[in-house]
């Protein structure tokens, strides 16, 4: 079975280990072990009976509750079949300008879309100097007749970039994507997310995820805000009800499940810290630091090889940088779990 480009595929990684796929203890994929929410669960079981009618074609109650939840008017927000199917129409966008600055490393999903519409792309690394990531994009190609997709928190690296230092780049590229996937698990007081300007820029697009903060990866569901005049192009490109009755629901729930979100930023610091100070004191493994719902870490040793050796040995899941070309064999991935699973991933790389 071929080797996956994406995390979370439990069919490869349990044939490797000869195991079946729920024994797999999955670090690869970032979702929170802590949902999904019960109150999603019971909004999906009250819709069944909805399931012999087509879903509301303009999503009037989840646009509702999203415009509720960001406070703006429903218009400037579009729900998608996940953060992907968006991606797609991005990338028909970003094709009709000269250029797409790509920060790298980069989510591959980003290169499919790109690549296909034929998009020009420049890639543009961020720094790492002396264990610290950082956003320089050089002078010469910020011209505003290209466009510039980053993501913020960024994934792989964990890095979350302030509002501020992206503010400017809004001023000098004709389309900026910023996908914030990971911006729910950055608490109220110190998240930088440019949904509170998007209404000042009509050249703003920014991405959300619902899958990942309350574990829905299987229900598809993301949503984008922009221009309204932008959303509606978008509309006519594509295929009618993306979002299925039961995701419409769970994510209406979830919006309102004001627990569940308290109970999620009370969880990650500690559980995230654990998980850092320990993989900081295993021999040859460097953390990074995070801010989301990960850890990124460089390693002394193939990567790849210790994932497999996690997996025959452990039943142990962990992301690879394959895919990121920048970063390669040096690097892999974890989710935070909940402690006692992140202790369990300490023993095994221990050993």
């Amino acid at each position: 079975m071929r080797q996956p480009a994406h995390g979370g595929n439990l069919a490869w990684a349990a044939a490797l280990a000869g195991c079946p796929p729920d024994a797999i203890l999955d670090f690869s994929a970032s979702i929170s072990p802590l949902g999904p929410p019960n109150s999603a669960i019971a909004a999906i079981l009250s819709q069944i009976g909805n399931l012999k009618h087509y879903p509301d074609p303009n999503y009037s109650e989840l646009r509702l509750a999203l415009s509720h939840f960001h406070q703006l008017p429903p218009e400037w927000i579009l729900p998608g079949n996940g953060s992907a199917e968006l991606l797609t129409l991005l990338g028909r966008e970003l094709a009709q300008l000269a250029a797409t600055i790509l920060i790298t490393p980069a989510f591959g999903d980003y290169y499919r879309t790109l690549a296909a519409y034929n998009a020009n792309v420049l890639e543009c690394p961020l720094s790492f100097v002396t264990g610290h990531w950082s956003l320089v994009i050089d002078q010469g190609q910020r011209t505003n007749d290209k466009g510039l997709l980053l993501n913020n928190p960024h994934n792989p690296t964990g890095k979350i970039f302030s509002r501020d230092s992206i503010l400017p780049y809004l001023e000098q590229f004709a389309l900026v994507v910023v996908d914030e996937a990971f911006m729910d698990f950055v608490p109220p007081n110190e998240e930088q997310s440019l949904i509170p300007v998007v209404q000042e820029y009509a050249n703003l697009v920014v991405l959300r995820s619902l899958t990942k903060f309350y574990s829905l990866p299987g229900l598809r569901l993301g949503y984008a805000i922009a221009h309204p005049d932008c959303l509606a192009k978008w509309q006519l490109w594509r295929d009618p009800w993306p979002v299925n009755t039961l995701a419409a629901a769970a994510a209406i729930a979830a919006l309102q499940d004001t627990e569940f979100q308290q109970q999620t930023w009370a969880w990650l610091p500690s559980a995230r810290n654990q998980l850092f100070q320990g993989l900081a004191k295993i021999p040859g493994l460097q953390p990074q630091v995070s801010a989301a719902n990960f850890v990124l870490v460089e390693s002394q040793k193939s990567t790849s090889q210790l994932q497999q050796q996690l997996l025959k040995h452990h039943q142990i899941l962990i992301r690879d940088c394959l895919s990121f070309k920048e970063l390669g064999d040096r690097f892999f991935r974890v989710a935070v779990r909940e402690e006692s699973d992140n202790q369990r991933l300490l023993t095994a790389l221990k050993e």
